[in-house]
């Protein structure tokens, strides 16, 4: 009997400890993913509210609910629920009230104030088209904020109209602007983004602009009697896409005055604690590829501005200003991290919180994003290669993080190490910086088959950060690479516009030289190496198999692979003719097809697959079907995968992303030697 209940004691403590075993990512478990953003953190600094983004593997849509948690953790809570989308929550500047948009109670996504008193929610807008980002009076009292206003289209077509029960198609489309369509948003409907503002007794919202321009987001002037807001109202927007300026909107008569005059781009006006300075971001355009945004201050007139970080060749962005208002707090990227730093008005600068990140789950972009407190606490999205964004807090030198919202899928699951590496490029000795990520339960002394995957934009920067695209690739047993290559972002200006006028070309050794870093740690299978990457990182692998047959196969996912039929086929022209060519493709035929990958396709062997959304209209699907027509008349095995209904990202819904890394491993896997 004793002998019988040991056993039996045994055997279930066997159970257990399988039970506790982990295993590997499994594709659908990013249905069960879920990350921070939008941390909004309350003015005296108590309590953040933060969206808590998540996903239904059912209605195969994304959604997010707000959170609200004390600023030491403790009664993390929601504050709506629902399979629904609540987003952008704006603390009111006594911390009484909370805006956010939702479309909680229908398909609208409608304005929304929280009483905090009361624990209630009272919508203020019905209107068709949603409301953007929102602002707070200084008095509590009124919002300000953008939203689009149709406008009726004008065509020049006289068309009969069809009898009377008559069933004809539908009538022609007319065009006549040069952006037509934008990626994500589709053909472009006639109308513009227009500054209204609304009072807490709802009703119909004040209409304060009444042209044919897009305003953006205003703020307000500390008295209530103004707006400030950035645009392009020029005559020539269309020509000079970049060209926008800080302007004040009067209250009292409606009246526009443009505070910043020069030649560039210059945006997201933030007003000082006193009301009497402005701070802001932009450059001087110089049509170059890359361009180093700077942080400015200059009074509410518009007089005495200053360069506060001319000496960061880093890019500036989301200015906060200090409670005392002697400084500006902003954040920065800077050799694959995200972080807060903080430029006194004197230009002195210093980093005061690192790691922010997480907000891309499938590629490791590294972004992220703060909220700050008017006793200067600072509430951000924390990043790292071990879970997406969470939320935590740093007050003046002690950070906390608050959440750990994937906690329940990796008590189960395991994920791969990632390790960084620099090393230096054979074209030119130029430092470059990548990341590996190991297969779980990794072992030094085997060889596993390799992946480089590489980076869109081209004008963008990975981090150490958890990506659900690379963790499957390393689930599935294969060691990754992950890189920024010249061009990439977060290394100042001569890094990031080495590729000026010159894309694709010498990143091409950028990447090589990494493969061989990672190669030369003696775990790699030589004979199964496989490359892949999207957007630019589709150009840069199309460009990679037209140079070299090192690699067993390759996915080219949303390319250009023709940079003249891009240019004229993508949803921004003048931007792409203008910036990365400098001139039109007729005036500049040789260096449009020298850049194209399609130049190199008579050299391709490598088994390649093409992968684009339908409705991509960044890097249309008429460049993958290019590239899929020139590989078949050239006879290499190939193949490609159309993504229906989705646009350049793929993350319309979260099906897309699942389906983009299991297409990869499926190419990868067949081609692939077994050990």
């Amino acid at each position: 009997m004793k002998k019988s209940i040991i056993l039996s004691l045994l055997f279930f403590w066997v159970l257990s400890v399988s039970a506790q075993e982990k295993s590997n990512l499994e594709l659908t478990d990013l249905f069960d993913m879920e990350y921070v953003s939008d941390p909004s953190i309350s003015p005296d600094g108590n309590k953040v509210v933060y969206v808590r983004n998540f996903k239904d593997i059912m209605t195969d849509r994304d959604y997010s609910n707000l959170w609200i948690v004390n600023a030491d953790g403790s009664q993390n809570r929601p504050l709506t629920q629902g399979n629904q989308r609540d987003y952008a929550p704006v603390w009111s500047h006594d911390g009484s009230k909370l805006a956010f948009l939702s479309n909680q109670q229908d398909d609208k996504v409608k304005l929304f104030v929280h009483y905090f008193d009361t624990n209630s929610s009272v919508a203020l807008t019905n209107s068709a088209n949603p409301p953007g980002a929102v602002a707070w009076s200084y008095d509590n009292q009124t919002l300000a904020f953008t939203q689009f206003v149709p406008a009726t289209p004008q065509s020049l077509l006289k068309i009969p109209s069809k009898p009377q029960g008559a069933e004809w198609n539908s009538p022609p489309i007319f065009i006549d602007e040069m952006v037509y369509r934008r990626d994500g948003a589709g053909f472009v409907k006639p109308g513009y983004r227009q500054i209204f503002t609304i009072g807490l007794s709802g009703g119909t919202a004040r209409r304060w602009t009444f042209d044919d321009n897009n305003y953006g987001s205003p703020i307000w002037s500390k008295d209530g009697n103004a707006l400030f807001f950035s645009a392009n109202l020029h005559e020539n927007a269309e020509s000079e896409p970049r060209n926008s300026e800080v302007y004040q909107l009067s209250i009292a008569d409606g009246n526009i005055n443009a505070l910043t005059d020069r030649f560039g781009p210059d945006s997201g006006p933030v007003l000082s604690p006193d009301g009497k300075k402005i701070a802001f971001t932009g450059s001087d355009d110089s049509f170059q590829g890359y361009q180093v945004t700077h942080l400015y201050v200059m009074n509410v007139d518009g007089s005495d501005v200053k360069n506060l970080t001319a000496d960061l060749d880093r890019d500036a962005g989301n200015p906060q200003w200090d409670a005392n208002g002697q400084g500006i707090y902003f954040q920065y990227d800077e050799f694959g991290d995200t972080k807060v730093g903080y430029v006194a008005l004197t230009g002195k600068i210093r980093t005061v919180v690192e790691g922010l990140g997480g907000l891309d789950l499938g590629r490791p972009y590294n972004s992220g994003t703060y909220s700050l407190s008017s006793n200067n606490r600072i509430a951000y999205t924390l990043g790292g290669p071990e879970h997406p964004a969470d939320l935590a807090i740093w007050n003046g030198g002690t950070t906390t993080r608050l959440t750990a919202l994937n906690d329940d899928i990796f008590s189960y699951r395991k994920i791969g190490k990632t390790e960084e590496l620099w090393w230096e490029s054979s074209f030119d000795g130029k430092r470059i910086q990548g990341w590996i990520v190991t297969p779980p339960d990794f072992d030094p002394n085997k060889k596993y088959p390799f992946i480089l995957e590489i980076h869109g934009g081209p004008f963008a920067m990975y981090g150490p950060s958890f990506a659900y695209e690379i963790q499957s690739y390393a689930a599935a047993g294969y060691v990754v690479l992950y890189t920024n290559p010249r061009g990439s972002t977060g290394y100042g200006q001569e890094f990031g516009n080495s590729i000026h006028h010159d894309y694709p070309n010498h990143d091409y050794e950028d990447l090589m030289s990494g493969v061989d870093a990672v190669i030369e740690k003696g775990y790699i299978d030589t004979d199964n190496l496989f490359v892949t990457g999207g957007s630019g990182g589709g150009v840069l692998t199309a460009w990679i198999v037209g140079k070299t047959d090192r690699f067993k196969a390759a996915v080219v996912a949303k390319p250009v692979i023709n940079w003249t039929s891009f240019v004229l086929h993508a949803d921004n022209p003048v931007f792409f003719s203008k910036y990365w060519f400098g001139a039109k493709p007729w005036e500049d035929i040789e260096n449009y097809w020298r850049r194209s990958p399609l130049s190199l396709v008579g050299n391709v062997t490598t088994p390649t697959m093409l992968l684009t959304g339908e409705n991509d209209y960044r890097t249309p699907i008429s460049e993958s079907e290019q590239y899929y027509a020139a590989l078949k008349l050239q006879g290499v095995e190939s193949a490609m995968v159309r993504i229906p209904n989705a646009s350049h990202g793929l993350v319309n819904r979260p099906s897309m992303l699942m389906s983009k890394s299991a297409a990869i491993l499926s190419w990868f896997n067949h081609y692939r030697d077994s050990k």
